[in-house]
């Protein structure tokens, strides 16, 4: 069970106060809990991190490095859920109602994600290890914590009404901030431990996020990385919900949503690649028109690969040609090219395995013009801990080692139409 989900609300509201006010006696009124009551709070606290989190002084109570780097995340996980407590509401046209959400706790919090995640109470309390009945009773507790209707029944399935969709975003960024605090402990504690979940689009997989795992893996032995693919719009999702902690691979040329921030790193420029022997391969590139005669596979309409394949037929004077297979899959596409004579776009990243073992080359560039810009994507109000700001470091080192060492062995470009080749 993951420790953040096991703390108690109230004792971090109290740790937070203690911390703000200096001692116990100042923020015993803060949070209506008695001196006795307050100090049995934090001591539980220190127990379940086992870690001492104020240094008991004559003058009040100091906090130690531990609290330093845990309440700023308990205040952000705290903020985000009185937000999406006040979205709930809103969306149900409920007035707003000062401290509502010191009513629910994080057990409750807990169950809703998870049947939102199933998709009914009995796969959530499978999943979870918690009965049934506590799962429902959870969840109903919570609505009516907050006056809002959580859940409706569809069919065999149970689904979250848009007012908890709403809220669930903003829950699980809490939930995922008091991770990252619990982890930020424990590593004070050790250099063992530690994660970083990575969500990689296809132009990152081949060469860069190799590289760069390999570095960070013996720079940091304890520490877990989870590699988590997918489809970009599925993995921003994920991003923006704290479940990943940044996604790396090519950057959209503009944000597709407000909360989310791009830094570029490198230009990936996409090559026309053939098998080894194809008609087209040879030491200088073919007429741009000799093109147009051999199949072509490449991702369906709305992938930012074909938006920058059919570009490139147009500033050449030509309508694309039909496509007989579209295929998103990397891995599908250098397969199919092995077996006959077709071409496709590629990152050179995506086929170099295969060009060092003589099975497919590249025909041509597809032209400056189409790069990509490839990177990282984060949420705007990201606070990475310590290991993964170390993560970004090395990525960042890598990417700056990649773009110094131009590699020089892919001269062949097409000049757009009406340009001449220098």
């Amino acid at each position: 069970m993951n420790r953040a989900v096991e703390l108690n609300l109230k004792h971090l509201h109290a740790l937070v106060a203690v911390h703000r006010h200096g001692g116990i006696s100042a923020a015993a009124p803060q949070v209506n809990l008695s001196q006795p009551a307050l100090t049995q709070a934090i001591a539980r606290l220190e127990t379940q991190l086992d870690a001492t989190l104020f240094d008991r002084q004559p003058g009040g109570m100091a906090p130690t490095e531990a609290a330093e780097l845990l309440v700023p995340r308990i205040e952000r996980a705290l903020g985000y859920i009185a937000d999406g407590v006040r979205v709930a509401r809103r969306a149900h046209r409920l007035p707003a109602l000062p401290a509502v959400e010191r009513r629910v706790t994080l057990g409750q919090l807990r169950a809703l994600v998870a049947v939102d995640a199933a998709g009914s109470f009995t796969l959530a309390a499978a999943r979870s290890g918690i009965s049934q009945p506590a799962i429902y009773r959870a969840v109903h507790e919570l609505g009516t914590a907050i006056e809002t209707p959580l859940t409706e029944r569809h069919g065999k399935t149970v689904q979250t009404t848009p007012a908890a969709t709403r809220m669930l975003r903003l829950v699980r960024l809490a939930l995922s901030e008091l991770a990252a605090g619990i982890d930020e402990v424990a590593l004070l504690r050790s250099e063992q431990g530690g994660r970083v979940t990575l969500g990689v689009m296809p132009l990152a997989r081949a060469i860069l996020l190799p590289q760069v795992l390999a570095r960070f893996a013996r720079a940091h032995p304890g520490a877990s990385v989870n590699v988590i693919e997918g489809p970009y719009a599925e993995l921003l999702g994920d991003l923006r919900a704290g479940s990943l902690d940044l996604l790396i691979g090519a950057m959209r040329d503009s944000l597709p949503v407000r909360d989310i921030a791009q830094e570029g790193l490198f230009d990936d420029e996409p090559v026309i690649v053939a098998r080894t022997g194809h008609p087209l391969a040879g030491a200088t590139p073919p007429a741009f028109d000799q093109l147009l005669a051999y199949p072509w596979v490449i991702a369906a309409t709305g992938a930012p690969v074909r938006a920058r394949w059919e570009r490139m037929f147009r500033q050449h004077g030509h309508e694309p040609p039909r496509l007989r297979i579209e295929c998103g899959s990397v891995l599908i596409t250098r397969g199919l090219l092995l077996e006959d004579d077709w071409l496709t776009l590629m990152s050179r990243d995506q086929f170099v395995i295969e060009r060092r073992a003589g099975l497919l080359c590249e025909i041509a560039s597809a032209g400056d013009d189409l790069r990509r810009r490839i990177g990282l994507t984060t949420r705007a109000d990201w606070h990475p801990t310590r290991l993964q700001q170390a993560f970004v470091d090395t990525f960042r080192a890598v990417c700056a080692e990649r773009s110094n060492d131009s590699d020089t062995t892919w001269p062949f470009r097409y000049p757009a139409r009406g340009t001449s080749v220098q």
